[in-house]
Formats: structure tokens, sequence, C-alpha cells
């Protein structure tokens, strides 16, 4: 964005802020005079302020205003917000609006800061018979609308753990969440439209603003390929949890494609583009979600032709009850429990330790819901005498694989870690 496309976003035209409209009407209207008066001083420098850029000194009374519904994350940055759940508060089997983690590439749009939905459509054009474009009561009206728990993970979910490190959030088990989603499922839409035999991926848009503040810059693109995109499982949504989407999670529609990394889960959804190539959208190529090819050692760097599209996420669990550092009695039995999904679908099996990998019991695990939702697993550990311990989860799916006790398949960006999850316990006498 040009210096005079930043003062036209800044001109007096603007919202000007007042003691009652605070650092919500500054998000609504980025006013340098509004930034004045919030400080309470002058800003010299004011004209080179990009568009779109949070001063420092609200930095985080803004990311606390965005967060005032959330309780217990942890913040990892506010530019993008980005944010995490502890492992114990992943207890839940259908995971609340307070403990479901924020994960933004760009600015809440201003359509989702107002909860205003009026106008809004969403088109499907490329590679269809008849291209569609609905508004949300169309899609609620035309399609059967379907509930559905589904777990949605960032694909950088357990970066902190690989060695060397990789740059990124530094998420560690709280990337990951299981609400129950209630929309259309995608291919319904899809079919309504009529895919054609040359559609090989689909493209998703939506209309959250690049950090830049420049409105012609995408923020991400990704998409899946067209066999992923028609299977029954992925949705249309437009509700969390029985209620509206909350701005931080995609107001007004988003999708929801489980079993993939969350990228593809495009948030503020206004097109699917279906394409006749694999879609090449911001934050598909490159190395953004993106594996090596072939194995490679801690630290290599891999050419860009030898890096493959992240699909399905690998399996994975956690232990969410007792909290890590928890004290409880030695010589008596302790429920321990935790949520364990796959991106193929169903977990088979999920263990546990208590010394430190030398043997393993088999957890209870019950049966999903649906397909791609959490699964809770539960076991009763008895530790032999006071002292430090340490629970470990193993998970297993379908076709025999299971979590690593080190980080696996290192790669540049850090994707993909399903690392054993552990926790301490102290027994006492």
């Amino acid at each position: 964005m040009d210096q005079s496309s930043i003062g036209e976003a800044h001109g007096p035209d603007a919202e000007p802020a007042t003691a009652d409209s605070g650092r919500r009407s500054f998000l609504r209207t980025s006013g340098l005079t509004a930034l004045g008066a919030m400080l309470g001083m002058a800003i010299p420098f004011e004209r080179h302020l990009p568009a779109g850029l949070l001063p420092v000194a609200f930095a985080q009374d803004a990311g606390t205003d965005f967060m005032k519904d959330k309780d217990g994350l942890t913040v990892l940055g506010d530019r993008p917000l980005n944010a995490e759940t502890p492992a114990h508060l992943l207890d839940d089997d259908i995971t609340p609006y307070k403990h479901l983690f924020v994960r933004m590439n760009g600015l809440v749009p201003q359509t989702a800061l107002d909860a205003n939905a009026e106008g809004w459509t969403l088109t499907i054009d490329g590679e269809v018979d008849t291209p569609l474009k609905l508004t949300i009561d169309e899609l609620k009206s035309r399609f059967e609308n379907v509930s559905s728990r589904l777990v949605i993970e960032c694909g950088g979910n357990g970066r902190a753990f690989f060695q060397p490190g990789t740059s990124g959030n530094q998420w560690t088990m709280g990337a990951v969440g299981c609400p129950e989603w209630t929309g259309v499922r995608l291919a319904d839409v899809l079919k309504e439209a009529g895919v054609k035999q040359t559609a090989v991926y689909t493209g998703h848009y939506g209309n959250d603003v690049h950090l830049s503040g420049d409105t012609e810059k995408v923020v991400i693109s990704r998409g899946v390929p067209i066999e992923k995109a028609l299977e029954e499982d992925a949705i249309i949504a437009w509700a969390l949890n029985g209620e509206p989407l909350p701005a931080l999670h995609g107001f007004p529609l988003r999708l929801i494609v489980p079993g993939y990394p969350a990228s593809v889960s495009q948030k503020y959804l206004n097109r699917i583009w279906v394409r006749d190539k694999v879609h090449d959208g911001a934050k598909m190529t490159g190395d953004s979600y993106r594996l090596p090819a072939y194995p490679v050692a801690p630290g290599t760097e891999v050419p860009e032709e030898d890096m493959v599209i992240l699909t399905e996420m690998p399996v994975k669990s956690v232990v969410t009850f007792p909290e890590t550092g928890a004290s409880v009695k030695a010589n008596t039995a302790t429920e321990v429990r935790g949520q364990a999904w796959c991106g193929k679908g169903d977990v088979a099996a999920v263990h546990i330790s208590t010394d430190f990998g030398q043997t393993w019991q088999e957890a209870r695990l019950d049966p999903a819901p649906n397909r791609f939702a959490w699964q809770r697993w539960r076991a009763d550990v008895t530790l032999p005498q006071h002292g430090y311990y340490e629970v470990w989860a193993r998970a297993t799916d379908g076709d025999g694989i299971s979590q690593p006790p080190l980080s696996p398949g290192w790669n540049p960006r850090g994707y993909a870690n399903n690392i054993q999850h552990r926790i301490a316990l102290i027994a006492e006498a």
C-alpha cells in the first residue's frame, strides 16, 4: 500500500475514538487521529506508521480484547494473533469456544468484527458445469444441514519439539480442538455445481486482511485434492457448538476439512475455485505446509522441488487429566485420561507407560461419535512408591503406525510432529 492509500485509510471520515469505543474502535478504523487520542499524546512520526500495523502500546490490549472470552490459553504472538491451549484444558469431549486454539494468518476482517453477514455470498466456480453464487440463507435451505464433531489441528502443532528448531509459532501440544461444527457438506455443494472431469484441486479464499493492510494481497489460499473435497466429512460451516462462528474462527462461513492441516479449512470463506491443476495460492508453494519427499537429517536444506504437500495429519494423543505436576497417592489406583485422533479417521488403540516406555498398558478407548472426531481414552494406574513418575501416551492408527517417543520426520518448517505426549506425576506416600 502506497502512502496516498494509507492517507485515505486514515482520512477524515474515520470514526473518532471515544472513551467508550476504545480499542475496538481502533481496530475498526485504524485512524491516526484516534491513535493519538487513545494514547493521550501526539505521535510525531504517525505518517510513517504502515496501515494495519498495531502500535506496540496497544498490542497486548488488543490481544486481550480479542481473547476476552477465551480462558487459560497461552498467547504465542499478537501479529497475527496465535494462542494454544494447555493440555489439561482439552479434556472436554466437545471443545468449548473458550478453550479452542487461535491461529490467525492475517487480521480479522470488518465483517467478522461487526458480526454482520448481510449480503454475504459464497462463489463456486472454475471447473464446474454450473457456477454458483449462494447466500448463507440459500446454503441453509437448499442443502441438508449437518452437525459433526471434527478435530481441527494446526499443521505446526508440536513444532516446539523439533531439534534443531524451525521457524514459526512454537506450538507444543495445544494447537488442536474438537468442537461441533454445523453447516452443509462441501460435497453436496460441489455436486450441485457439477464438478467436471478436468477438476484436480480446490482453491479456497476468504476476506481476512493481510498484515500489511493491503486489501489486494491474499492472506492465505490453500486447497485440497478434489477427491478429498468430495468426501462426505468436509463441511461449509456457519456455527460452532450451536452458535454463529466467532470472529476469531471465521464468521460468517468457514471450511472444515478434517484429517488435513487446519490451514485448508479456510476462514471467512467467500469463494471455492475448482482448479484443473494443483492450487498455487498463497501458502501453497515453496515450503509452506510441505514436507521433504524423502527422509532428511535434521537441519538439512531441502530443495523446493523435493518438497511435497502435507495432507493427512499423523495419529496423535494427548493426556488431559491429571494436569502435569499433580500429586497422587502411591499404591492407589489413579485415573489417567485424554484424547486421541488421526488424520486417516479412527484411532485403533492407545497405550500408556509409567516407566519411561519400558512397559505399556492398553487404555480403554471410546469409539468416535463420528468419523474424524477425537476419541476419549482412559486408564487406571497405580504408582508403586513415592517419587517422580511420568505418564506417556501412545496412539496407534488402523495401519499399525504409532506415535514415536522422539520427534519424527524432521522438516524445515516443523510440520506434523506427533511425538508422544507425557506428563509428570508426583506420588506421595
